[in-house]
């Protein structure tokens, strides 16, 4: 970190198995313990949480977990067929991003579809290194 700046809080990005949610959310909680109140935690998912995962356990996280970020991606590509997973994202009750792959797809309609969440915050786009 550099002099002077002050950091918000941390990303995790842990591509926890959807079947293991519930210990994943036990760690989250006991982080949530141990991170002074002020700094904030975010924490990337995986495009399969809501659909095949325990969509109660994530959103028990109301109150640990600032934000989650769902990659559409994997690596530097965007999932094949990644828009059959974005309509579980509306069981979400906590708030979300959708996470793009720079140079990656994405259909604007899903933007549209998923301001209907008052959860949704948007989109952030993962830069490449070339």
């Amino acid at each position: 970190m550099r002099a002077g700046r002050v950091p918000l809080g941390i990303q995790l990005d842990f591509d926890a198995s959807s079947y293991q949610l519930g210990r994943y959310a036990d760690f989250l909680w006991q982080l949530r313990e141990q991170l002074p109140a002020q700094y904030r935690l975010s924490i990337t998912g995986l495009l399969d949480w809501t659909r095949t995962g325990d969509v109660a356990t994530l959103n028990s996280l109301t109150g640990t977990v600032d934000e989650l970020v769902v990659q559409t991606y994997q690596g530097r590509h965007s999932v094949a067929g990644y828009e059959r997973y974005l309509a579980s994202l509306s069981q979400l009750r906590i708030p979300f991003k959708v996470g793009l792959v720079q140079g990656g797809e994405w259909d604007v309609d899903w933007q549209r579809r998923l301001q209907q969440s008052p959860y949704y915050r948007g989109e952030v786009v993962f830069l490449l290194n070339p």
